[in-house]
């Protein structure tokens, strides 16, 4: 995938990132963890546990559907104001191969960012011995919140 360069609107979109990834309950309940954030992309990494699995023992598609969701629009939250928050609208996830191993690693990236709406694609990974393997593509539609903190009312 061919990185764009974005230009973003909060100098302290890192920090920023970060600090409301930290007030994700879900994602901390999964004990997932952001990692690489970019202007305009973000990675999430999960490791394994069995409560995340279905009955064959690969990750869940839920939990493959939730890290891709967060990935993306962490990815587009990157570029937004200091103001703004995010919301998702949409998203379609494939799953091309079971989700296997030690650990699933989604990269979400800013397709296109907008006023109103942003773009973005998350790849999931599953790392097996060693092994990164494409499970899953993640096409999704992410809302801006103009005015609207992050944190909860």
């Amino acid at each position: 995938m061919v990185m764009q360069k974005f230009k973003t609107r909060n100098i302290d979109f890192v920090t920023r990132t970060q600090n409301s990834f930290a007030r994700q309950n879900f994602m901390d309940r999964l004990e997932a963890s952001l990692h690489n954030v970019g202007a305009g992309s973000v990675e999430i990494r999960l490791p394994y546990d069995e409560g995340l699995t279905q009955q064959h023992g690969y990750f869940h598609g839920g939990v493959i559907g939730s890290i891709a969701d967060s990935a993306g629009g962490y990815a587009a939250f990157t570029l937004m104001a200091k103001t703004d928050s995010v919301l998702t609208v949409e998203y379609k996830l494939n799953i091309m191969a079971p989700a296997k191993g030690e650990m699933l690693i989604a990269c979400g990236q800013v397709l296109r960012p907008g006023r109103r709406v942003t773009v973005c694609r998350a790849d999931v990974y599953s790392v097996d011995d060693g092994n990164k393997t494409l499970c899953a593509t993640m096409l999704g539609t992410f809302m801006v919140l103009p005015d609207t903190s992050d944190e909860k009312a």
